[in-house]
């Protein structure tokens, strides 16, 4: 009978959370492929600021990378456009992306661990980092959102149970 409720206790403890051991294993061993669940917006190094800017838009991105020859050049994000753009003298229709990006960004290979990942952005203040393949064409972007659901997902449970903060009033996504 001690066996049966130690059994069903390491069951319940289970369930409550994921315990270090399952997390850690994770962290270590799911890679940025396992994250990054959508294809990245490319634009090409002469695209204007307008048209990025307004692809970004449209799709709900918090960046996009730039290419020349397949290649990565550059990210543009939305840090860009806030210190590069906004309340410059420039003509973003007239205005190559190439002008106002962040060139040669950090990146990561596919097959990095997503605790690697999430060290250089804590470390670097990073909020997207591109993915790229072994001849440097991106095939992704992970961005902070991203890791933070993936890691969520250890916590369905906790997450799903909170209890409603009557103080708090809910925004949109616009402005935050």
């Amino acid at each position: 009978m001690s066996m049966d409720r130690d059994d069903e206790a390491s069951r319940l403890l289970e369930e409550e959370g994921p315990g270090p051991t399952r997390l850690e294993s994770a962290l270590a061993n799911d890679t940025l492929g396992d994250v990054a669940k959508q294809a990245p917006l490319v634009v090409g190094a002469k695209t204007s600021l307008a048209e990025a800017i307004r692809r970004m838009q449209e799709e709900h991105r918090g960046c996009a990378l730039v290419v020349e020859a397949d290649k990565l050049a550059g990210i543009f994000t939305e840090r860009d456009v806030l210190m590069r753009v906004a309340g410059h003298a420039l003509d973003p229709e007239r205005t190559a992306v190439s002008a106002c990006m962040t060139p040669d960004p950090v990146t990561l290979p596919a097959d990095s661990s997503v605790a690697f990942a999430l060290h250089i952005m804590v470390l670097e203040g990073f909020r997207h980092i591109p993915v790229i393949d072994e001849v440097g064409k991106p095939t992704a972007v992970v961005s902070m959102r991203d890791l933070i659901e993936y890691l969520s997902d250890f916590f369905t449970r906790d997450v799903l149970n909170l209890l409603p903060e009557p103080h708090v009033r809910y925004r949109s996504r616009d402005g935050a």
